[in-house]
């Protein structure tokens, strides 16, 4: 029987399931997490998860949307102190490292949902987070170049998808390894790589 908990008001409630999601992706597959499973793990009945998202669809949509949001945030607060776009790159990469560090479950539940058909409204959402923040890496590199600190001939588009994909490829070592820890440590030996191929003079 699940345990009787303190009402509260439904954006808390919501942000809770959110988080229960979050912890159940750290402990498994994604698509293995039912509506059942998160009321378990926040001691609620199934019929109150459903009081607050009226689908398993409309839960996972709010994941990403939090992912997003607090991705987001850290991002612009990184890059707010730099002081050219190099250095803005350079943030921008140790605060998404960090992020993902920090919510290791983040990046399988995204890599999970891009699996899925390209209709299906949370790939939607997905490809859209991801469209947004390649387009925030581009807008780094081409103030980069508009000021001469990389590549006169950079192909501002390809260098953000090589941005990209760098991250992808250090999440994808990291759940083989299975341990979050080789992450940053693993980005920090890769920077310098990326510094280089996007024409960037290091002393």
């Amino acid at each position: 029987m699940a345990l009787a908990k303190t009402r509260l008001p439904t954006e808390a409630r919501q942000l809770e399931i959110v988080h229960a999601v979050l912890a159940l992706a750290a402990q498994g597959s994604p698509d293995a997490i039912t509506t059942q499973a998160i009321a378990q793990q926040m001691s609620l009945t199934q019929g109150a998860v459903f009081r607050h998202f009226p689908t398993r669809e409309a839960i996972w949509l709010a994941v990403v949307d939090w992912v997003e949001q607090n991705l987001g945030d850290a991002l612009a607060a990184a890059v707010a102190e730099a002081r050219d776009p190099v250095e803005g790159l350079g943030r921008l990469f140790e605060a998404h490292v960090a992020f993902i560090a920090a919510h290791p479950s983040a990046p399988r539940l995204i890599f999970n949902e891009l699996q899925k058909p390209a209709a299906h409204p949370v790939k939607q959402r997905v490809c859209g987070l991801l469209d947004r923040y390649r387009r925030r890496v581009a807008e780094l590199l081409a103030q980069a170049k508009a000021q001469a600190l990389v590549d006169p001939a950079l192909d501002e588009a390809a260098a953000a998808t090589l941005f990209v994909g760098t991250v992808q490829g250090l999440v994808v070592q990291t759940l083989l390894a299975g341990d979050p820890q080789t992450l940053q440590p693993a980005a920090r030996r890769l920077w310098p790589l990326y510094l280089r191929g996007i024409g960037v003079h290091q002393p």
